[in-house]
């Protein structure tokens, strides 16, 4: 392996190291990281470090401040809008063009998913909730068989993930409502009902982000 390889290779585990500890919350938001420190928990040098904080300030993660180091982003209520009404036209849509076979033995299918959401609020793990929650909502996304449309929806799973960390108040303070949202999601969808489902999801996006409502 060549120098540039191995310090490309060195970015690479750093940038997957640093955006797995923002998502797990070991770096919470609003909190100013230091290239020397993350550079001695990761065992190496601070160029890759650096080469990783400029990616992940690139991909909306972090703010670099010179002499500082880099403050990891909250999202602005505006992304998190924006965000949960591009998921919302592509969930339904999901929904809308999902023939009768697609969406026979939906709901079968989730149960598992529902209950690993049940569970992980039941214990207050958050992290593993939150991937849950987003396989959950996928789910409405493949009904379509889009390849375009997913590939869209799941550019968008960073902003997801960091609003539900965002929302970790509402969420937990009433976490079988939570629940009971989606699988009123899951009844409207399974029934093929998408401009109910729309309507739903607005609503639950609305609840669990406070986002204002558009139905």
């Amino acid at each position: 392996m060549t120098d540039t390889q191995r310090a490309a290779s060195a970015a690479e585990r750093a940038h997957a190291s640093i955006r797995a500890a923002i998502m797990r919350g070991e770096l919470a938001t609003g909190s100013m990281i230091s290239e020397n420190e993350l550079a001695a928990t990761l065992s190496m040098s601070r160029t890759p470090v650096r080469a990783a904080l400029t990616r992940l300030q690139d991909e909306g993660w972090v703010t670099i401040y010179a002499q500082r180091g880099a403050l990891v982003r909250e999202l602005t209520a505006d992304e998190v809008r924006e965000s949960a009404e591009t998921r919302n036209a592509l969930e339904s849509a999901g929904v809308r063009r999902a023939d009768p076979a697609q969406r026979a033995g939906l709901a079968a299918r989730l149960a598992e998913n529902l209950d690993r959401q049940d569970a992980a609020l039941a214990g207050g793990d958050l992290h593993e909730f939150a991937v849950a929650a987003m396989r959950f909502h996928r789910a409405f996304v493949e009904l379509a068989g889009n390849g375009t449309m997913l590939a869209i929806y799941d550019r968008l799973q960073d902003r997801q993930f960091l609003s539900i960390l965002r929302s970790a108040g509402r969420i937990s303070g009433d976490p079988q409502l939570v629940t009971a949202e989606h699988r009123e999601l899951l009844d409207h969808a399974s029934r093929g009902d998408w401009a109910a489902f729309a309507a739903a999801l607005d609503a639950h996006q609305a609840r669990s982000h406070g986002l204002p409502t558009a139905w």
